[in-house]
């Protein structure tokens, strides 16, 4: 058997949950910076500053450099961000998830996405820093927390948004993840195994639930993290 053949389904399922857009937020270039720093601290009010620091966990100089790569990405100048935009970006062109990566930006049935909105889903990769894991348990729940991370990477699979993988949900992962290595036949054995694992209930597919249970053991909170500078 080939070595994709002998993987676990959470090995399978893990290494598509470890898609992410890359290290491509940071840093700007000195050019980039230099033209845009100044757009950045005018163009952001302090009140929206502080209600994205409080619902995503970024810093001021976080959000202040994310804002002026936001703008350097958005050729419209209209301060939102089309698909195309976010093609541009090499690290997420040459990703084998990178569209579907690039969808979760938008919210269901628009075309562009904010400033705001860009914000909260970069959340999802912001690392978990020690001084959140003592925070109130009884606030709500930080978008970078592991069970956030987690139905963030099980919307990658669920293309219909059923709430469950199905076995062709899953052989689209494993095809753009693994490309014209393995054959259909093999590749087909592969998505019925990790299925067959991960399955408990008998319907043929995967629960979020069941997603869960098979990453139990896997560094989620690393593998869907980005560096952010301060």
């Amino acid at each position: 058997a080939s070595p994709g053949a002998r993987a676990t389904s959470a090995q399978l399922i893990g290494s598509g949950a470890g898609s992410r857009p890359s290290d491509w937020s940071f840093p700007l270039t000195v050019r980039e910076a230099a033209a845009m720093g100044s757009r950045a601290s005018t163009l952001l009010r302090d009140e929206e500053i502080e209600e994205i620091k409080k619902e995503t966990g970024f810093s001021h100089s976080q959000i202040t450099r994310l804002y002026s790569r936001f703008t350097s990405l958005d050729k419209g100048e209209n301060g939102t961000l089309s698909r195309e935009d976010f093609q541009r970006i090499p690290e997420l062109a040459i990703n084998p998830l990178g569209d579907r990566i690039i969808n979760a930006f938008f919210p269901e049935g628009e075309d562009q996405v904010n400033f705001r909105g860009f914000m909260r889903t970069l959340a999802h990769f912001r690392p978990i820093e020690d001084n959140e894991k003592s925070k109130d348990q009884n606030g709500p729940e930080p978008l970078n927390s592991r069970s956030n991370k987690l139905h963030f990477a099980f919307r990658l699979y669920d293309l219909d948004k059923d709430d469950k993988i199905s076995r062709d949900e899953l052989l689209q992962v494993l095809r753009m993840m693994v490309g014209v290595n393995i054959s259909d036949e093999q590749l087909g054995s592969i998505a019925d195994r990790t299925i067959q694992e991960a399955d408990q209930d008998g319907d043929s597919a995967i629960s979020f639930t069941e997603f869960v249970k098979v990453l139990e053991k896997v560094d989620v909170e690393q593998k869907m993290s980005i560096r952010f500078l301060h």
